[in-house]
């Protein structure tokens, strides 16, 4: 490896050990020589690559923030019906949550930015625009019931998703965030979409694939 790859793969190390404890302890809780300890690396080199804790919370919440464009691209280019795509993103979103350690960081990071010395854009703004963006997409397709407006059900959507990560973080960690998500969509579909008039489409989604949507969302992560 050169010396740039050992320097990337340095700055990563750092960044990821930063993370984690941002995520366990808080900003506040989380100190210079915790992260060095973790990452097996010098306070000199977290000084060399972030000059301190601060820059190092910045440089979460960066990665943070700069995961979603990519991933909201992908979903969106998909040949596949809006709704789905929607529903698609939001598994994959969740389990970024999840999973991802950058991202699970920046997350507390940003509920707790005002310990943190630095002007950051609100995330959901941007998740609003997105849902709306492909609710309106779904309205051009035909699938969106007609009393539905895409900029109001696109802001409860997205107040939805995001209560639901705030309780399934403190109920488990998010470990059953999946489920929970499955059971949020089979709420929230019959009201968006379009149905046919009949019982079975008013009580349930209008033969909405999730096993579907959840393979090809796992093609798409590897």
């Amino acid at each position: 490896m050169n010396v740039q790859g050992r320097a990337e793969a340095t700055r990563r190390s750092l960044l990821e050990a930063a993370a984690q404890l941002f995520e366990e302890r808080g900003y506040a809780g989380t100190s210079i020589s915790d992260i060095s300890t973790l990452s097996g690396r010098t306070s000199g080199a977290i000084y060399f690559h972030y000059a301190g804790k601060e820059k190092l919370a910045l440089a979460v919440m960066e990665e943070l923030f700069a995961t979603w464009p990519a991933l909201i691209g992908r979903h969106r280019e998909a040949d596949i019906p809006a709704l789905e795509k929607l529903v698609a993103l939001s598994f994959s979103v969740a389990r970024a949550f999840r999973d991802d350690v950058v991202v699970r960081g920046g997350s507390r990071l940003w509920a707790e930015r005002k310990s943190v010395d630095a002007s950051l854009p609100s995330p959901f703004e941007g998740w609003i625009e997105t849902v709306v963006g492909l609710l309106e997409e779904a309205r051009q397709e035909g699938a969106l019931g007609p009393s539905v407006v895409p900029r109001k059900a696109g802001n409860a959507v997205v107040y939805a998703f995001f209560g639901l990560h705030t309780v399934s973080d403190a109920l488990d960690g998010r470990e059953h965030i999946e489920e929970r998500l499955h059971d949020l969509w089979l709420l929230l579909l019959p009201a968006l979409q379009a149905t046919g008039g009949g019982a079975e489409g008013r009580v349930r989604p209008l033969g909405f694939d999730f096993d579907g949507a959840k393979r090809r969302q796992e093609r798409w992560e590897r």
